[in-house]
């Protein structure tokens, strides 16, 4: 299974949504392709607009959790995911349990 990565938190709920809807893109290439894929952002955005945090700090324990029953981690090239603290973590995190990491560019643009 794949662990698609991508950067969602920011102040501004317009960014929040343009991310969420390259995540979703990206998803579905991937779902179309035949793969399994289990994206973070994807799955919480919708829990999010029911007043769950944006934040990293709250969604770390989940996301990992997930993180570690798959087999790879793509990242997904969006503008913030270099400075993103929770893709930082989960490309650290794949690394140290010996899963591959690739990274793709997506739709909303890439920095």
């Amino acid at each position: 299974m794949i662990y698609l990565a991508s950067p969602y938190s920011h102040p501004d709920p317009l960014v929040r949504e343009a991310r969420y809807e390259a995540a979703c893109r990206a998803t579905a290439d991937l779902v179309h392709a035949g793969r399994v894929v289990f994206s973070p952002i994807v799955h919480g955005h919708s829990l999010v607009r029911l007043g769950l945090p944006t934040d990293w700090s709250f969604w770390q324990r989940f996301d990992m959790d997930h993180l570690r029953r798959c087999d790879e981690v793509i990242v997904l090239r969006i503008d913030g995911w270099r400075e993103s603290e929770g893709v930082r973590a989960e490309v650290e995190l794949a690394r140290a349990m010996g899963k591959r990491v690739e990274y793709v560019a997506g739709e909303a643009g890439r920095d």
